[in-house]
C-alpha cells in the first residue's frame, strides 16, 4: 500500500512542544479565549522565516510558556513532519494560502521549577497550564489534531518514564 505525501508547500511550517517533567508529565495549556471543548493542547508555532524547527522551537517554548533555553534538555526531534489539515470553518476564518499544518516536534525535558512557568512573558496564548500524563493529551485537543497528537504520544512514550533519582512530593 502507498501513502500519499502531503505537498508541504500547502502546509505552514510549525514546531509542536512536548515539555516533560521530571516526574515523566507533560505541560499542557487551555488557550485563551478558546471557544468549545477541547481547549487544552500542547505548545507549538510557526517557524519564522530563517529559522530551524530547533529554534523556533526554542523561541516558541520562551514565548508561550516562559520557559527559556537554559532550563530545558532536548531530547528528542521527530525526523518527518506530521501534518494536519484544517477544518473548512477555520481555514475561512484564517484565510491564507494554507490547507494546514506540517509539524516537526519536540520532546524537552524541564529542568526547572514550577514558578518558571510564565504564561505572561509575551502576549498570552494559555490562561492556565498543568502538567498530565502523555497519554490522556490526545482527548482534551481539538478533534482535527487528534491524529498528530497520538502519533506523538507513541514516539514520545519513553519520556515519560521518571527522571533517576527523582523523587515525588510526599502528601
Amino acid at each position: 500500500m502507498t501513502i500519499n505525501t502531503p505537498d508541504p508547500e500547502l502546509y505552514r511550517p510549525n514546531v509542536g512542544l512536548a515539555l516533560f517533567s521530571k516526574a515523566g508529565h507533560v505541560f499542557i495549556g487551555r488557550r485563551i479565549n478558546g471557544r468549545g471543548a477541547f481547549q487544552w493542547q500542547m505548545p507549538q508555532g510557526g517557524i519564522d522565516k530563517g529559522e530551524t524547527p530547533l529554534v523556533g522551537g526554542l523561541r516558541e517554548l520562551e514565548e508561550e510558556v516562559g520557559v527559556p533555553e537554559k532550563l530545558v534538555d532536548v531530547l528528542e526531534e521527530t525526523s518527518d513532519w506530521l501534518y494536519y489539515d484544517f477544518p473548512p470553518d477555520l481555514k475561512k476564518r484564517m484565510g491564507g494560502p494554507y490547507i494546514g499544518q506540517r509539524q516537526k516536534w519536540f520532546a524537552f525535558r524541564f529542568k526547572g521549577s514550577d514558578s518558571d512557568v510564565r504564561l505572561d512573558r509575551h502576549t498570552p496564548e494559555f490562561d492556565a497550564w498543568r502538567w498530565a500524563r502523555l497519554e490522556e493529551v490526545p482527548a482534551l485537543v481539538v478533534p482535527f489534531k487528534r491524529m498528530v497528537y497520538s502519533e506523538v504520544v507513541q514516539r514520545f512514550q519513553p519520556w515519560t518514564e521518571p527522571v533517576s533519582g527523582y523523587k515525588a512530593a510526599q502528601g
